[in-house]
């Protein structure tokens, strides 16, 4: 086997995958390797040493396969979109990281309420902005030199260069998508604009490996990093290519929907969102309902068994809206929305039944929201996440969706990430 191959590197919460494509994006390698801790997940070292291990263990696997790692000529890195740290010039974190799940940051979203649009992607106490500023604000003898988004910082360690992002990962930040530039009302906050990367197109080049990192893992000096870009839109890319009309769901813990579209479309306050990517737009949003609510009445296995019982293509009559708890992000914005679960047949199959139903109609919901505020109708939603491989809940949503349900082949991020950045120019 001859030719250039591409290699992704995916930073998840319980650890870090790579995966190595040919042009054509097939999958010609993949490993993986868990944090060493616990805690891990949400320090900067641990990011660096896990990768450190993925790479180690993607290079022996190389050579079980007799690749030659020279073909490697494009390397891209996705992360956890959110997640902060603040580095000095040689790419030493200043103080701890905060990570996309942290929030609580009230004082700072009243900054950001005070210079922001309405309406605008970093307004509220969970935003990525509100974390920067919490960082900058705790650099109180100012040694910091980069504000670095997960995947950065892992760009950062290969090439021996900060200062450089994507537009995905930098998006909740408060970056411009179409422009890529940082918004002027955000020099009025107390965060320097010296720390703020220079943001690239995801695919984009961006700097040559550093002769030092290709010695250590054995990569061909003449490979070159590209700018990569958020853990879900990677994979995206490993289940569907983009072009107009492209959608998946990933049915995981959370209901989450992805759909490539012309049209850019920004609606914040009913959690919808607009990634940059290629020639268009990856509108996103995220409901709470999903395998969570599940698994908080049944068992997987009383699920399996159950599923035998029901009849997909029958329409169930109740009307849930299963959530987990209180609080809706989207297709409805609303933090005190109530679980609709009741009244609760008698028999198992039926209330399972309900719920399946009643998490399918709010994927049609959401599609049908897009699609109302302009986005294209997709032909066909491709699955992933744990959902995609139950047969009734995919005959079930198919029939609420009145389109083809299919799995994915993949859903692996490095393997998105590897593709986005073999096919950039």
């Amino acid at each position: 086997m001859t030719g250039a191959l591409a290699l992704g590197i995916d930073l998840g919460t319980s650890g870090v995958r790579t995966a190595l494509v040919d042009a054509t994006g097939a999958v010609v390698a993949s490993a993986r390797a868990d944090y060493a801790t616990h805690g891990a997940w949400r320090e900067p070292a641990g990011w660096w040493n896990a990768v450190t291990a993925c790479l180690d263990a993607q290079m022996e696997s190389l050579r079980e396969y007799r690749l030659d790692p020279g073909r490697i000529t494009r390397i891209g890195v996705d992360g956890t979109s959110g997640s902060l740290v603040l580095t000095d010039a040689a790419l030493n974190p200043v103080g701890p990281a905060l990570m996309y799940s942290d929030g609580g940051l009230d004082r700072e979203a009243a900054m950001i309420a005070a210079h922001a649009p309405a309406r605008h992607i970093t307004h509220g106490p969970a935003s990525a902005l509100a974390r920067a500023l919490r960082l900058a604000a705790e650099d109180r003898d100012r040694r910091a030199r980069h504000l670095l988004h997960q995947a950065d910082f892992i760009l950062a360690r290969l090439t021996g260069r900060g200062g450089r992002t994507d537009v995905n990962n930098a998006l909740k930040t408060g970056i411009d998508p179409e422009t890529g530039r940082w918004p002027d009302w955000m020099q009025s906050l107390p965060l320097p604009q010296a720390l703020l990367p220079k943001a690239h197109m995801p695919g984009a080049r961006v700097a040559p490996i550093s002769p030092a990192t290709a010695a250590r893992f054995g990569l061909p000096v003449t490979a070159h990093v590209h700018a990569g870009t958020t853990d879900s839109i990677a994979a995206f890319l490993a289940a569907a290519r983009p072009v107009l009309g492209s959608a998946v769901t990933s049915l995981g813990s959370t209901l989450a929907l992805k759909l490539y579209s012309d049209v850019r479309i920004d609606a914040p306050e009913i959690g919808l969102y607009a990634h940059r990517l290629g020639n268009g737009w990856l509108l996103g949003g995220a409901s709470n309902t999903g395998g969570a609510v599940l698994l908080q009445h049944f068992s997987r296995g009383e699920i399996e068994a159950l599923s035998a019982r029901i009849d997909p293509s029958l329409e169930s009559p109740l009307d849930y809206y299963p959530l987990p708890g209180p609080g809706e992000r989207f297709p409805v914005n609303d933090p005190q929305l109530q679980p609709r679960l009741t009244p609760r047949p008698a028999d198992d199959a039926d209330f399972l039944h309900g719920l399946l139903e009643g998490i399918a109609r709010i994927e049609a919901e959401g599609y049908a929201l897009l699609q109302q505020l302009g986005a294209p109708r997709p032909a066909r939603i491709i699955t992933a996440g744990g959902g995609a491989a139950s047969p009734v809940w995919t005959a079930i949503r198919a029939r609420v969706l009145g389109r083809p349900v299919e799995a994915a082949a993949t859903g692996e991020a490095a393997v998105g990430t590897a593709r986005l950045v073999a096919a950039a120019p």
